[in-house]
């Protein structure tokens, strides 16, 4: 049976996964470490890590391309929370005989939850109004109306359809497109299927939730910032990349873009010098999406039951290129 010595959880930054798992039952004499701030680049991953037999990453937090893997050969487990991990390079983890296991899949849900939260602090400038009643003022803003305005739901999947009957809930018009649309279920749930271009030219907010893969990357540039009114929000708690990130400041600075609200940003950690920390009429959060204690529940358990199936010699949930 494989022998494990030494654990490390990483990107723990609530300092939370020991109240989520019981982690004493990690194999007798296996050592947990726990690092709580990101380790950074490549190098400084490979140099925290290479004592470690088993790693368990939080979701995309820390990236593990084949020169990572290769530069880590004490590494026999990779557990990645969630059923995938687009940063983590599988085939080199398999040419490196690193096994690689997930978990069940959590987190859309309080993806969908948390997007209806941005949506409402941009249109209600809460957060703005927050810091200017405690420095002593006294409403500075005019809140939009979600009633009656149009939400434009780009990607009708898991989160997507939770978002979109919200709004319907809200007596918001709901439209939605994506590359390969169910029109039929969109109509079911009320939704309005439309064109790309209609969809971005007519929507009051805009609101991301495809994945992210070639064909999404850039999914939203300057030529489809450019369609939507100047008064529209864009929220994204997909993922960064969906969007051109200098194409969105330049709209948001010169004013031809009502508000954006994000979660994901194309550097996490978000760099302390990003020119988003002070870009105007936007709400950000640090990727917050699937960080609820329901999510982090299910993936510590699993993240710790792939460990004692891998010493068992059982692997469960692989993944495999």
């Amino acid at each position: 049976m494989p022998e494990i010595h030494r654990v490390a959880i990483l990107d723990d930054y609530q300092q939370v996964a020991h109240r989520y798992a019981d982690w004493s039952a990690l194999p007798d004499g296996a050592r947990l470490s726990v690092f709580t701030e990101h380790l950074g680049g490549p190098e400084q991953v490979v140099a925290a890590l290479e004592p470690f037999d088993v790693v368990v990453a939080m979701r995309e937090r820390t990236a593990f391309p084949a020169e990572v893997l290769d530069g880590l050969p004490n590494l026999r487990l990779l557990v990645t929370t969630g059923p995938v991990n687009t940063a983590i390079d599988v085939t080199a983890a398999e040419r490196a005989g690193i096994a690689v296991s997930g978990t069940r899949a959590a987190g859309l849900i309080p993806t969908a939850e948390l997007t209806w939260g941005l949506i409402h602090a941009l249109a209600r400038s809460i957060p703005t109004e927050d810091r200017g009643l405690r420095e002593g003022a006294w409403q500075h803003t005019v809140g939009r109306d979600l009633h009656g305005a149009r939400l434009g739901v780009i990607g009708l999947g898991n989160v997507g359809s939770r978002v979109a009957r919200v709004g319907l809930a809200f007596d918001m018009d709901v439209v939605a497109w994506s590359a390969h649309l169910d029109t039929e279920r969109a109509k079911a749930l009320g939704v309005t299927p439309v064109g790309k271009h209609e969809l971005l030219a007519t929507s009051d907010v805009v609101t991301l939730h495809v994945p992210l893969s070639p064909r999404t990357a850039g999914l939203i540039g300057r030529d489809e910032l450019a369609l939507m009114r100047p008064d529209a929000l864009l929220i994204n708690t997909s993922r960064a990349r969906l969007v051109d990130e200098q194409a969105l400041h330049a709209a948001l600075k010169a004013e031809n873009l009502g508000g954006a609200a994000l979660d994901v940003h194309p550097s996490e950690p978000l760099p302390a010098d990003s020119p988003w920390r002070s870009a105007p009429r936007t709400v950000l959060t640090p990727h917050l999406g699937y960080v609820t204690a329901g999510t982090y529940e299910t993936f510590y358990r699993d993240a710790l039951d792939d460990i004692l199936a891998y010493a068992a010699g059982q692997p469960i949930r692989v993944i495999a290129q």
